[in-house]
């Protein structure tokens, strides 16, 4: 009688499976894209000189912008963090969205401002089933707080 080691067990099979991230879709190419666009980009320091610390103050709504999600504050490392400053959609279906300040950041830099308060609606397709007919519209509500 041979001994079922486990590997090959229908229990093993789905554990695996919900371990592992889909590697293929329009979803993972979005996001492997956007990856490699951050990464390509000079840190926050190098193409800010002059801007000392940065905070970000960001909470996640539901489309209508009434359920708040998720909050975070997050102080990043101005030599490590990318000057690409985009945020992903919490939204796990989400295809081809996320929010990208970037722009948002730049602008602030250029006129020094100290603070910025804003929110931006998700423009991706809320997933895979529904690319072209249905937007996901999460909101994000961000505050930067910058020193110079």
């Amino acid at each position: 009688m041979s001994k079922d080691c486990g590997h090959n067990s229908p229990r093993m099979a789905s554990k695996q499976m919900m371990n592992y991230p889909t590697r293929e879709g329009p979803r993972f190419e979005y996001r492997t894209q956007e990856s490699q666009r951050v990464k390509a980009s000079p840190s926050l320091a190098d193409r800010f000189p002059q801007l000392k610390a940065l905070a970000v103050d960001i909470g996640f709504y539901n489309s209508a912008g009434v359920t708040k999600n998720t909050q975070i504050k997050y102080l990043p490392n101005l030599d490590k963090a990318k000057s690409v400053f985009r945020i992903d959609c919490p939204n796990n279906g989400c295809i081809g969205g996320d929010f990208d300040l970037t722009e948002e950041l730049v602008k602030a830099v250029a006129e020094h401002r100290t603070t910025v308060t804003a929110e931006m609606s998700c423009q991706g397709w809320q997933s895979k089933t529904t690319i072209n007919t249905v937007h996901c519209h999460n909101i994000l509500r961000y505050k930067l707080s910058l020193a110079y």
